[in-house]
């Protein structure tokens, strides 16, 4: 290699979950790593979201005297997943047992982590191999403060309190349970007594990248921030490193060992959106502003393969007044999973299990759009629900925000047929819908969809609601109506790679030096997002694998 203002063994291009992975086994090895952060903040979409992890087979679950195994793991990955560009049944193994190995590598390197919940079911929880418990693992709350300067350029959560993320879910029920009002007068003292010691807690993703980023740099990683990498330096066919900047002058590293791609999806690329996905919309991203689709161009542009393109996470959204100012666009992953709620098209027809995946939730509105208007579609409640239940994060049932009403966002009406009418569906057919679904909740099963029968659906539904926690009738006025949309936590598409994380070309051949994982890549799930985690658990993963291959460890760590 020649030409280069710097050299490091390992360079990797964005400072995600897989990034840090990567740099933790390239450093155990004794080998030098850069990590390049086009973004000010470290951390990725990773630390804006929920953090988890999917794992089989998992130590925790082990621990809590559960059982699991690979092999059941890959049935249910094999039983779900298609065959298709980035997924194949020997790289959703290699991925099953080597998920676990690198959970117990990173607890090696000093990161806390701990089981997500004893109750967060796979989403297809009915298939061969399925999990109704939990395979997720999280990291533990992390005070912030520990990264000294480096506190500053973690990117900011969602969930900034000292508490772990289950016990931040189960606030939404604090109505049901007084005993959870005990929890919450709790956790703001805790929040209090931490700030006024000079803590700062954060849990969910951002505990996650900021122990991985305490991790790194205590290993001796060297991470830049506002280095946005240009181009992928290749010399007689191969990645020997990387154009980028540094104090504001183009400045080339090369990498002996390789360059690994983590740098994430193109969910704020309106264009390239509108090229493999059309009809979705960038700000309905829960993405970083960074995410921008770059590295997916400019792998394409030396000979990588673009596949599962059209492929988002979907994570359903409802637009309250003021989204766009909102750090996190209000979900409403369980909005109509709950009891006393359903989803229909703008006819007013139902046409999904509003439980279950949240990618085939926006993947079957997306769909139904194709033939009836359907995004968005919209959410129908009734006074049961919003006496129980928080609508885009507040309570309705005794106050609605003048905003919500003004601006067209909520319906209110004292009958269905008036509902109807105000989001303009047909009268008739909402009537009948609901008339359909109060049938179905009498009789405790849902013929049409099948809500209520997994698991995961009963994890969506309310806990203290009879024995089908996912069914309840909507009778009692009056009702509302609010609309959702299909949003996103990252796309799901990028450049195929093979199973030790190397990047192919048309003829499946490797590129020779480059690398890449995380959601810059053709996911290995081929398609489906299986569990809580199946994004983060795979750029985890492929993380390691690819800095084991690339310095030659096999089995070593």
């Amino acid at each position: 290699m020649s030409g280069f203002d710097e050299t490091f063994d390992w360079v990797v291009v964005g400072s995600g979950a897989g990034s840090m992975s990567s740099a933790l086994v390239m450093r155990k090895a004794g080998k030098s790593v850069l990590i390049l952060e086009k973004s000010p903040w470290v951390g990725g979409t990773t630390a804006k979201s929920g953090g988890v992890i999917w794992v089989p087979n998992n130590r925790f679950l082990k621990e809590a005297g559960e059982q699991d195994s690979a092999q059941a793991g890959i049935a249910y990955l094999d039983a779900l997943c298609a065959d298709i560009p980035g997924s194949s049944h020997e790289k959703r193994l290699t991925y099953v047992n080597e998920a676990s190995r690198m959970i117990d590598f990173l607890v090696d390197q000093g990161v806390e982590l701990e089981r997500g919940s004893d109750f967060w079911p796979d989403y297809y929880d009915e298939a061969p191999g399925g999990c109704k418990t939990s395979r997720t693992v999280v990291a533990k709350p992390f005070n912030k403060k520990e990264l000294g300067p480096w506190a500053k350029k973690l990117r900011k959560g969602f969930l900034e309190v000292p508490a772990r993320l289950e016990e931040g879910m189960k606030l939404g029920y604090i109505r049901r349970d007084p005993a959870l009002k005990k929890v919450m007068r709790a956790l703001i003292l805790r929040t209090i007594g931490t700030r006024l010691t000079g803590k700062h807690y954060v849990t969910a993703g951002a505990a996650l990248q900021g122990r991985m980023l305490q991790a790194a740099l205590k290993a001796g990683v060297d991470i830049r921030t506002e280095s946005p990498v240009s181009e992928l330096i290749v010399e007689n066919g191969k990645v020997t490193g990387v154009a980028t900047v540094k104090d504001g002058k183009p400045w080339r590293v090369g990498g002996k060992l390789g360059v690994l791609v983590n740098a994430g999806g193109f969910a704020r690329n309106q264009s390239m959106r509108d090229k493999y996905m059309p009809g979705t919309r960038a700000e309905w991203s829960q993405t970083n502003e960074s995410d921008m689709g770059d590295m997916h161009v400019e792998m394409e542009r030396i000979g990588g393969v673009l596949a599962q393109m059209d492929q988002m996470v979907g994570y359903q959204s409802t637009l309250a007044p003021g989204w766009e100012r909102a750090y996190v666009t209000p979900p409403a992953q369980s909005l109509t999973g709950k009891p006393h709620a359903i989803l229909v098209d703008q006819s007013g027809e139902r046409f999904m299990n509003e439980g279950g995946s949240y990618e085939l939730y926006c993947e079957t509105m997306l769909k139904r759009n194709r033939t009836v208007p359907a995004v968005p579609s919209w959410a129908i409640l009734d006074q049961q629900y919003v006496e129980n239940y928080q609508v885009a994060g507040k309570w309705i049932d005794k106050k609605v925000p003048k905003a919500w009403l003004e601006s067209g966002y909520l319906h209110k009406a004292d009958t269905i047929e008036a509902l109807a009418a105000s989001i303009k569906a047909e009268p008739s057919k909402l009537s009948a819908t609901v008339a359909r679904w109060n049938g179905f909740v009498a009789q405790g099963r849902d013929d049409d969809f099948h809500r209520g029968e997994r698991a995961y659906d009963q994890w969506l539904g309310d806990p203290y609601h009879g024995p089908v926690r996912a069914l309840g009738d909507i009778a009692k006025a009056p009702f509302y109506a609010v609309p959702v949309i299909p949003g996103d936590v990252s796309t799901y598409g990028g450049v195929v790679t093979d199973v030790h994380g190397r990047v192919v070309n048309a003829d499946g051949a490797p590129i020779e030096g480059l690398y890449a994982t995380g959601v810059s890549t053709a996911s290995v799930m081929g398609g489906v997002y299986p569990g809580a985690g199946a994004s983060i658990g795979p750029s985890l993963t492929f993380g390691y694998i690819a800095a084991r291959h690339a310095a030659g460890l096999g089995n070593a760590l």
